[in-house]
């Protein structure tokens, strides 16, 4: 048990490092970010007082092991754009791509986890090809070309809905359904893989000749049995909420973490860049290790062998 967790902290910082590195390696290849942040009007002296202020002379070794140890620290550094706390400039984002996440990731899971148990239960019928159909349709619409679909009904067509920005609770309903529809179809596919898997069971047949209710079965017999499958799922997904809200964020113009790495990165602001990456890596390592210990509380085996 011991080797084991010691294994994943070493596969942990390993994965964060990966990240970093990576992120600083391409953040310095892929182009001069003092030309994006300076403007092309700037003059020599500028641009070399802008490269000294920042310490963007120094070998790159340098910089990268400075970065390193900032990242090893928590020391985000400062943005280049704003001449802020990287940090701070991220805690101000965080709540909002929470709260959007928060309301769509709840609604992922209300809508694909009964859909995908109905679905199961009602093998090959017209009804589980629709759910199915429309499972497929939701994960295989892009994020952004459903947006814009929802800005032209609800807000330009109908004028139910606010097209942007945020205020009110009506702002956050195009957005979170946007964010959810991937989501849910995801799990309503692989909920009803799950279930009929374990509906062909032995022990479900033998609830069954005990006199054991039908949704008894289903909800205390089949379903905990079909949910480590689904936890991985839900896990992976929800460690890439801040990632997969970038899209959404900026059809709708929500400011939260998304919408400031588009931003971070089109202006070459490359410390708002590093430190939203490490906050992405982190927020997928610690989805999976939630899942790992849930594994353990779903099916003790896992304990034991570990």
């Amino acid at each position: 048990m011991t080797r084991f967790w010691l294994l994943k902290t070493l596969r942990t910082v390993l994965t964060l490092w990966f990240v970093v590195t990576f992120t600083f390696v391409v953040l310095r290849t892929s182009g001069d970010p003092v030309t994006a942040l300076v403007g092309a009007d700037a003059t020599t002296e500028e641009i070399e007082q802008f490269r000294e202020l920042w310490s963007l002379n120094d070998p790159l070794w340098m910089q990268y092991i400075r970065y390193i140890v900032q990242m090893a620290t928590g020391q985000f550094g400062i943005s280049y754009r704003d001449g802020r706390e990287v940090i701070d400039i991220i805690a101000e984002r965080v709540p909002w791509t929470l709260m959007l996440g928060l309301f769509a990731y709840v609604g992922a899971i209300l809508i694909g986890v009964p859909a995908g148990i109905f679905a199961a239960i009602k093998r090959g019928s017209a009804f589980d090809n629709l759910i199915m159909a429309t499972a497929v349709f939701g994960f295989a619409l892009p994020n952004f070309f459903l947006g814009i679909l929802l800005i032209l009904l609800f807000s330009l067509t109908l004028q139910w809905l606010p097209s942007s920005g945020t205020g009110t609770i009506w702002h956050l309903i195009m957005p979170a359904l946007t964010l959810a529809t991937f989501t849910a179809g995801t799990l309503a596919r692989f909920t009803r893989s799950a279930m009929l898997e374990v509906l062909d069971k032995l022990y479900i047949r033998a609830a069954a000749a005990k006199g054991v209710g039908y949704w008894k079965r289903i909800v205390f017999h089949a379903l905990p049995n079909a949910s480590i499958p689904l936890v991985t799922i839900i896990g992976l997904n929800l460690g890439e909420l801040i990632g997969g809200a970038i899209v959404v964020e900026t059809v709708f113009a929500w400011p939260g973490v998304g919408r400031l790495m588009v931003t971070a990165v089109s202006s070459r602001d490359l410390a708002v860049v590093q430190g939203l990456a490490l906050v992405m890596a982190v927020t997928m390592v610690l989805a999976n290790f939630v899942v790992d210990l849930l594994y353990g509380l779903l099916d003790p085996r896992i304990r034991v062998r570990n």
